[in-house]
């Protein structure tokens, strides 16, 4: 509920604060003195688009903030980090030239945050919402409203059933129409898959095989390296005495020292470490041995690693740059074709669940049907009781279902029909109604629905468009009855709908001679009495006139 509201610097008004409280709260003013800009106030808050224009001229923003009485769930309250404090939340929006803010329990939101909150706390009934209901989409969610739970229930079941049905069938298409492709990857896979088979490479068996075939084409080079470093470390029998060799020259060095170590015990260990490098010399001339005994020339051996390379060449062309690669490929392309064969059983999979989805949404959609139809009967039923006591007596007003294929919202078009007189057809809303019989139909509406709206905030903007008279006190007396459970804030030029109002707000302007601004103030008493004398024509100090307006208060009273 809204609490308080504080407006500066919108359009004319400078400073204006309204307090609506429960209950029902009329505000009056003269034509020009800006009334109209309390709704636009709580339409910002709402999420109106801002218009620099809206800036009162001489001032550089304007400011709308409302305090709300939150009353239940405040989760996404907690999830903004909005401040409640002694159970209410201050909202803000400031208009600049350039840019709009909105801040939530002092919190700056963007503007879709504020959209979506205060958009559940509040209906704004204006210009635009006549011709909102003037859409089909409105019109089925006027019904879909009074209809109640049961409905609001099967229509979440039956969206959950629609959107996963969606999703299904956009899976079905890009599997469907992907299919020449995936049969012709599928080929290319297999194919490599059974090239890289034939062969079956072995991790890192390229590079050894490289290295064999360099020992292989090198064997005499290396065979006549080996034997000379042989005979340079333990000699040749047919060379000897010739060159001395490696361990000959150490085993004389050592044998020199022994003999000088009796002499001068600091050479021992020169002479244990000519010793170690002997035995060093001897190991690796063993080692030398080996390696030449081990170097056969091999032909076949090498004619077939050659061919060998080539199977390996062939499949590194194509699928990696090293025989590693090529497996590495060879792993993920198994996968692909276990998950592209998978494709025709996903397909199978697909069509049953979309035929099982289509008959429980169609069966479904039958049930929403027939829900919609028991609630136009009785609603219609309803708001031609309310059309009469707003002297529309002969005023029809029904809901067209029509059936139409399965949407998001079930299987009908839902229109508002409309008829002000016995000898007309009815037809829709938005063309056969006037702005008079609009306001009257959406005030009908409301009263009949708010039973299921209770707590909610209620503001008409016009509501009392091209009537008068007896209408006038039918439209306040119905006003009324709406603000028993819900909150009511009116903006009228009647005193007769003003008249049944809890509190009555006037917007009036001042003018200094170069700037017009409006002011807001609660009236009350006599001063509500000349007001509603002056409303209705008179002259405020009259006798009569503020008999007549003290009569019309009276009469308001429950």
């Amino acid at each position: 509920m809204l609490t308080e509201l504080r407006i500066a610097d919108l359009g004319v008004i400078g400073e204006a604060v309204i307090e609506p409280g429960q209950g029902f709260t009329a505000v009056t003013g003269e034509t020009g003195a800006g009334k109209t800009m309390i709704v636009t106030g709580l339409a910002l808050l709402a999420g109106a688009k801002a218009d620099p224009k809206l800036v009162r001229n001489g001032a550089d923003r304007a400011l709308i903030e409302a305090r709300w009485e939150v009353v239940g769930e405040t989760e996404t309250l907690d999830e903004l980090g909005a401040e409640i404090e002694d159970g209410e939340v201050l909202l803000s929006r400031q208009l600049g030239a350039n840019r709009s803010r909105m801040a939530i329990g002092g919190v700056a939101v963007p503007l879709s945050a504020g959209t979506g909150l205060v958009g559940e706390w509040i209906t704004i009934h204006g210009q635009s919402e006549q011709l909102r209901l003037g859409t089909a989409e409105r019109q089925r969610e006027v019904l879909d409203r009074y209809a109640g739970t049961e409905l609001a229930a099967e229509l979440a079941r039956y969206r959950a059933d629609y959107v996963a049905r969606q999703a299904a069938a956009t899976e079905l298409t890009d599997l469907t129409s992907a299919s020449q492709a995936r049969a012709r990857e599928l080929d290319l896979l297999r194919f490599g898959l059974d090239e890289i088979a034939a062969v079956d490479p072995q991790p890192g068996e390229d590079q050894a095989l490289a290295a064999e075939a360099r020992r292989l084409q090198a064997v005499d080079d290396l065979r006549q390296s080996a034997q000379t470093a042989v005979v340079a470390l333990t000699g040749d029998d047919e060379g000897f005495g010739e060159n001395a060799d490696a361990l000959s020259l150490v085993a004389a060095a050592r044998k020199a020292l022994s003999n000088a170590v009796e002499s001068d015990p600091e050479l021992a260990p020169i002479s244990d470490e000519l010793g170690g490098a002997a035995a060093a010399l001897a190991d690796v001339g063993a080692a030398l041995s080996s390696y030449l005994a081990s170097l056969d020339a091999d032909p076949l051996r090498l004619e077939w690693i050659a061919g060998r390379r080539a199977e390996l060449a062939h499949l590194t062309r194509k699928y990696g740059e090293t025989v590693d690669e090529v497996l590495a490929w060879s792993a993920q392309a198994a996968e692909s074709v276990i998950h592209l064969d998978a494709g025709d059983s996903r397909v199978e999979e697909l069509r049953a669940e979309i035929a099982r989805l289509d008959e429980r949404l169609h069966a479904s959609a039958t049930r929403i049907t027939a829900a919609r139809r028991t609630a136009a009967d009785q609603l219609s039923g309803l708001v031609a009781a309310e059309l009469a006591a707003l002297a529309m007596p002969k005023a029809r007003l029904s809901f067209d279902l029509k059936p139409i294929e399965l949407g998001p919202h079930g299987a009908d078009q839902v229109s508002l029909l409309f008829s002000a007189n016995p000898g007309s057809e009815p037809g829709p809303l938005s063309k056969v109604a006037s702005g008079g019989e609009l306001s009257r139909v959406r005030l009908a509406l409301e009263v009949v629905l708010a039973a299921e709206a209770s707590g909610q905030t209620f503001v008409f903007d016009e509501v009392d468009a091209g009537v008068g008279g007896a209408v006038a006190l039918e439209i306040g007396r119905r006003l009324a009855r709406l603000a028993q459970t819900c909150q009511v804030i009116v903006v009228t030029h009647l005193a007769q709908v003003a008249a049944f109002a809890d509190r009555h707000y006037v917007v009036a302007k001042s003018d200094d001679g170069s700037v017009t601004t409006s002011g807001v103030r609660s009236v009350d008493g006599d001063d509500r009495v000349a007001v509603l004398a002056q409303m209705m024509g008179g002259l405020e100090s009259s006798d009569s006139a503020s008999a007549h307006a003290r009569e019309l208060l009276a009469s308001a009273q429950p």
